[in-house]
């Protein structure tokens, strides 16, 4: 998108429709939409005018007003902070049903590996129909400033690259693993959408030569952290759930391959095996669905 408006803002609040030229001729899809959000977060007409400004340089919209919707909460993110996609709200779904059926009498032990904004935890504490004892880690040290504020004194937010910021007395503890982690093959970074390859970090992007380099290294410790019968949950694209079903595979969990056409979202939810697995057991199945 060009950082140039096509006419400048007069100095009173500028109209909606103004405000749509602008981001249409800057080159925004959803100009209608947009401006309809930048117009009711704007207190003065500098405000504005320097919201659509930043809007039509290029700066993604939950980075120009400060926040994303993510299942149904109001999510802070901050400049250089990854932003919650709404397909991960599928994932959220699992893992908040598991967590309900996990324990009995005790709150859930989750923890959310490179939780960016904190937006899974803070939908999932939002959600639980019981106790959640919540712990969330991210390596970036800007991530995890926004995640203290998003999930707030509900869970502990640590600073750390996976399993190294998590307290020993976790291990074989954790009920429900989530690990959204970066799964973008390295090639194929340079052809995200601007918004994503110029103002998020390459560490919330990159997953290595086939997108699976940090799932690997996750996989290869979960065991150690999961509770009997604990799930670790993470998302991938269609076309790599079957090298993610194989990498589960290997490091002793059972997969199943979920999907959604409503969220456009790919998860596998693995089980940890060797463990009792009752009525409520996810059965893998040899083609990972």
């Amino acid at each position: 998108m060009s950082a140039t408006l096509s006419s400048p803002f007069s100095s009173a609040l500028p109209s909606l429709p103004a405000v749509v030229t602008a981001l249409r001729a800057a080159g925004c899809v959803f100009a209608e939409d947009e401006a309809r959000l930048l117009v009711s977060a704007a207190r003065t007409s500098a405000d504005l005018t320097g919201m659509v400004g930043r809007r039509a340089a290029g700066l993604p919209l939950e980075h120009v007003v400060g926040w994303a919707e993510f299942y149904g909460l109001r999510i802070a993110v901050d400049t250089g902070v990854f932003v919650p996609r709404r397909r991960t709200e599928f994932l959220v779904r699992q893992a908040a049903a598991l967590a309900h059926q996990t324990t009995a009498g005790r709150p859930a032990v989750v923890v959310d590996l490179c939780c960016g904004s904190g937006a899974l935890g803070a939908a999932l504490l939002a959600t639980a129909h019981g106790p959640v004892e919540l712990y969330a880690s991210d390596i970036d040290p800007s991530a995890v400033a926004c995640a203290r504020r998003n999930i707030g004194p509900g869970g502990t937010v640590l600073e750390g690259d996976l399993f190294d910021a998590l307290p020993d007395d976790l291990r074989s503890r954790i009920d429900i693993l989530l690990a959204n982690v970066p799964y973008v093959p390295t090639g194929e970074v340079g052809l995200l959408p601007s918004e994503a390859r110029d103002h998020e970090p390459l560490v919330a992007l990159d997953g290595g030569a086939d997108g699976l380099d940090v799932l690997r290294r996750v996989t290869a410790e979960a065991s150690h952290w999961l509770a009997p019968g604990g799930h670790l949950l993470f998302e991938t694209s269609e076309h790599q759930a079957p090298g993610a079903v194989t990498t589960v595979r290997a490091d002793g969990l059972a997969p199943r391959v979920m999907t959604s056409e409503e969220w456009d979202a790919t998860v596998v939810v693995a089980q940890l095996r060797g463990a009792h697995l009752g009525s409520a057991a996810l059965t893998p199945d040899p083609r990972g669905r």
